[in-house]
């Protein structure tokens, strides 16, 4: 994932570079063009949205070494003490029938996993590269490949992430904002990193691990100014696996091709991170990733992990804006996922074991998100989210229907309101101890 210094230091470098030329840059001229989403294509879109919560993985090499996915860099290590690390590497607990069935009892829908970092190493059997799991480490097997197959089994959606940026590969030249002296000679190819290299690998993906979910690209950012050769990659995908979603992490709005708008530890137009854009789109399906944690890939020193009650409103709060909520986990070197994420996970299955209706198949509610709370919408029913609000009474917009009932979603109980040409009252119940969201339910007649 990204650091926001490295993406400012990125962008401050373009805007220089585009100023001094007097050119402004055309980011859809490389993306692909023309392109018409398949019949299956936009059946997936529909579920992809339906879906709205998934198990993001961030599992490699560098978990060894307990300190994030970015040790590579923030250590500056050279390419041959990095090379030393796959010795290292052998997750002999990693279960992957456990893995998808956590995922399910924490009632996720997908799940998304790195087939490699920014660290180039593949996490499957590739044969672009010996730079992989079963030629370098002592593991010698494919998890993405039982993954797959036990994502198949469970029937839970799997998707790959795959990282454009490459700390690793010579041909990644000239190198980005992230790089450093590592060791890489000062030459490379760039058209034979994209053309053979990265779809090399991306061919191997779409074709040796059954249907999947889509790519999840990340790292563009650290050359947002290069030519990726997008519109060959995203054509390569789409004509492999036409309902496969591509999901890029860039930052930017859309580009032709895409399937999915991604914002990173950020709700769809709020910046609070310091690099996504503000552009939401309201064509294609969205999607909000962050961590259990304060971190991606696994991390010993950090126990700053979010309450259950904390990640349901997060899980709310994405809903309502209309956004899926990818939320991240980084198991140990050795295969397993640590306890702390487990009962948290359990937790907030548990809670979608009662409120689930209004979360999966919904859509954002029309009263727009505000400091009270959210709304989702699903068929002839508002399910209105009251995450913080302490007064007695609670004052809506006007709605264009005709509430004809109302009722707490957590034991039927009636809801006294009133509605009028200026909005909704409702008389809030008293929350409980222990309850993260007040969730009220309005069946609607519509007047038209």
């Amino acid at each position: 994932m990204a650091k926001a210094w490295q993406l400012t230091v990125t962008r401050c470098a373009l805007t220089v570079a585009l100023v001094a030329g007097g050119i402004l840059a055309d980011c859809d001229a490389v993306a692909q063009t023309n392109y018409q989403p398949a019949p299956e294509n936009l059946m997936a879109r529909r579920e992809f949205q339906d879906a709205k919560f998934g198990m993001f993985i961030h599992w490699g090499v560098y978990s060894v070494l307990g300190a994030g996915e970015w040790i590579f860099h923030d250590r500056a290590l050279t390419v041959d003490e990095y090379n030393r690390l796959p010795l290292f590497f052998d997750p002999e607990k990693f279960d992957a029938k456990a893995w998808v069935a956590l995922a399910k009892a924490a009632g996720m829908k997908y799940i998304t996993i790195t087939s490699r970092h920014h660290d180039g190493f593949a996490m499957f059997d590739s044969k672009v590269s010996d730079w992989n799991i079963v030629q370098r480490t002592p593991y010698k097997k494919d998890p993405l490949k039982m993954l797959a197959e036990e994502c198949h089994r469970q029937g839970i959606k799997l998707f790959f992430y795959y990282s454009q940026l490459d700390w690793h590969n010579p041909n990644y030249y000239p190198r980005g904002a992230t790089s450093w002296d590592n060791g890489r000679p000062d030459r490379g190819d760039w058209n034979s990193y994209l053309d053979d290299y990265m779809d090399g690998q991306l061919r191997e993906l779409l074709t040796n691990y059954g249907p999947i979910g889509g790519i999840w690209f990340d790292g563009m950012w650290d050359k947002p100014d290069a030519d990726w050769h997008l519109a060959k990659t995203y054509a390569l995908i789409h004509r492999l696996q036409p309902a496969a979603l591509i999901i890029p992490n860039h930052h930017q709005s859309p580009k032709p091709g895409e399937d999915v708008q991604a914002f990173e530890r950020d709700l769809p137009g709020q910046n609070t991170a310091g690099f996504n854009t503000t552009y939401v789109s309201n064509q294609l399906p969205l999607e909000s990733c962050d961590t259990l944690n304060d971190s991606w890939g696994f991390n010993i020193a950090d126990s700053k992990y979010k309450s259950p009650a904390e990640l349901e409103r997060r899980l709310v709060q994405a809903a309502g804006n209309n956004s899926n909520l990818l939320l991240n986990i980084g198991p140990m070197p050795n295969g397993e996922i640590q306890q702390e994420f487990v009962t948290r996970l359990l937790a907030v299955g548990e809670w979608l074991s009662k409120y689930g209706d209004s979360i999966y198949g919904a859509r954002a509610g029309p009263i727009a998100p505000s400091e009270w709370g959210v709304t989702t919408q699903k068929d002839n029913k508002i399910y209105v989210h009251i995450l913080s609000w302490h007064a007695p009474l609670l004052a809506l917009p006007p709605i264009t229907s005709k509430v004809v009932e109302a009722h707490s979603m957590l034991d039927a109980t009636p809801v006294d309101f009133t509605q009028n040409a200026d909005g909704v009252i409702l008389k809030v119940p008293l929350p409980k101890s222990d309850e993260a969201d007040r969730v009220i339910v309005l069946t609607l007649v519509d007047l038209h």
